[in-house]
């Protein structure tokens, strides 16, 4: 069934095939740094979504290293409700490092996060959970990006690159906007810390033979801070940090280790390439 967004798909592999059963439980995450005009909304506008179709569910909440009232806020949100739980970051780790921190400390069986700083809505989870019953992940793709020319000049370069370098046929690479069957993330290792672990994250599920369904979402201009990837060490960082994936991955057969690891956790890999949509 293909009503709406977009399927990639890969040959048959040897382990359970997505279920009908939506699973019971959910965790759902937000990198937080410098979120608290927006933090607090987005987890009002979440619990929305979980209240009534999930009976088990957390929401986490990682402070990575902010410098606003995040860290209070976060705290406050979590004294309201023993479901929301806070990860405190003295230091800024990265967002990558957030990420880590969101996934290592996530306990359900679906795993979902985005950003905490408003650009998406919340409520749109709803979407990708009408989905996820026919894959691995369910990945949103932005309706239109609501950036100046020059962010998306360097978006739409930046996905064309990674497209390029790693074969990764998702049509928005850096929609931060997924959700996750646990099997996915029990089989990636991710170790940047840097904006380059959406890029890994997507060379690896595709590398691991991953069933992904795209699903589009509403991207919505910044009320709230600054985003940091568009600086010029940030933007150093996460291209450096790209060049040594694709010699990891591509050039020095890392590709192979990627798909022992998925087998070590009980996932058999697929071969190395993704179906057209």
């Amino acid at each position: 069934m293909r009503a709406r967004g977009s399927s990639q798909s890969t040959a048959s592999l040897d382990c359970p095939m997505p279920s009908d059963k939506l699973p019971s439980s959910i965790s759902v995450f937000f990198p937080v740094y410098n979120d608290a005009g927006s933090i607090a909304k987005l987890v009002a506008d979440v619990r929305s979504v979980l209240i009534g179709r999930f009976d088990d569910w957390e929401i986490i909440l990682v402070n990575d290293g902010s410098q606003d009232e995040s860290p209070r806020i976060v705290d406050a949100l979590a004294a309201s409700d023993p479901r929301i739980r806070v990860v405190h970051h003295s230091q800024n780790r990265g967002y990558g490092g957030a990420l880590k921190s969101g996934f290592a400390n996530a306990r359900k069986e679906l795993i979902f996060y985005t950003d905490g700083d408003g650009q998406y809505d919340p409520k749109e989870l709803s979407l990708l959970l009408e989905r996820i019953d026919e894959a691995d992940m369910v990945n949103g793709y932005k309706i239109r990006r609501s950036d100046n020319i020059v962010r998306k000049t360097v978006g739409r370069t930046y996905h064309f690159a990674n497209r390029a370098l790693f074969g990764i046929q998702t049509r928005d690479v850096d929609c931060d906007f997924r959700l996750f069957h646990r099997r996915v993330i029990d089989a990636i290792t991710l170790e940047s810390d840097s904006g380059a672990i959406c890029v890994e994250m997507m060379a690896k599920v595709r590398i691991c033979g991953f069933n992904v369904i795209e699903v589009p979402v509403h991207h919505y201009a910044r009320q709230y801070g600054k985003s940091q990837f568009f600086r010029p060490k940030h933007i150093t960082r996460t291209v450096l940090r790209i060049a040594h994936l694709w010699l990891l991955l591509v050039i020095l057969g890392g590709k192979a280790k990627v798909k022992k690891m998925a087998e070590a956790a009980g996932r058999s890999a697929g071969p190395d390439r993704e179906d057209g949509r």
